[in-house]
C-alpha cells in the first residue's frame, strides 16, 4: 500500500514537471510579447522613441539580420542555437535578435503586417559582407515612429 502511494506521488510529480515544460514559454517569446505591447502602446502623437525606453527587458546588443540569411549563419553570429528559427523569405520581414550577456532575450520574426509592428535599422559603416546590422544599448537608439495600415514601424536607418 505504501509503495503504491509513493509510485502515485512520483508519477504525479513527473507529469507536473512535463506539463510545466510544455506550457512554459521561452524568455525570448515572453519578451517579444512584452515588446509588442510597448510598441503598440506608443502614443499616436509620438514621432520618435528611444529603443531602450520601450524594451521592457535588459539587453546589450540587437542584431537585425539581412533577408535570406541562412539560419546556420544566424546561429553562428549569435553564438549558439537557441530555438528552431526560420529564415526570412522577403526583404520586408523582420529577423531581430536581442542579446544580454551573450544570451538571447528576445526574438522578433515575421512580417510587420502580421505582427502589428516592425523594427528596422542598419549599422553605421556596416560591412556589406556581414549578415546583420548590430546596435549596442550604448548607441544612438532614436527611432522614428511610422504608422500606417494597422502597423507601427520603428526605423533608424542611417
Amino acid at each position: 500500500m505504501k509503495r503504491k502511494k509513493v509510485m502515485i506521488i512520483a508519477i504525479t510529480i513527473m507529469l507536473t514537471i512535463m506539463l510545466i515544460k510544455v506550457f512554459k514559454k521561452d524568455v525570448w517569446d515572453v519578451n517579444e510579447e512584452l515588446l509588442k505591447q510597448e510598441v503598440m502602446n506608443i502614443g499616436s502623437s509620438v514621432k520618435y522613441v528611444n529603443l531602450s525606453d520601450i524594451t521592457p527587458f535588459e539587453w546589450d546588443l540587437v542584431y537585425s539580420f539581412d533577408p535570406y540569411t541562412p539560419k546556420d549563419l544566424i546561429y553562428q553570429t549569435v553564438g549558439y542555437k537557441w530555438d528552431s528559427i526560420s529564415e526570412t523569405v522577403n526583404g520586408g520581414m523582420n529577423q531581430l535578435v536581442f542579446m544580454k550577456n551573450e544570451k538571447v532575450v528576445c526574438y522578433l520574426y515575421g512580417y510587420p503586417a502580421n505582427n502589428g509592428y516592425g523594427i528596422f535599422f542598419s549599422s553605421e559603416g556596416k560591412d556589406v559582407s556581414a549578415p546583420a546590422s548590430i546596435l549596442s544599448v550604448e548607441d544612438d537608439l532614436i527611432f522614428q515612429v511610422v504608422r500606417g495600415d494597422n502597423v507601427i514601424l520603428l526605423t533608424n536607418n542611417e
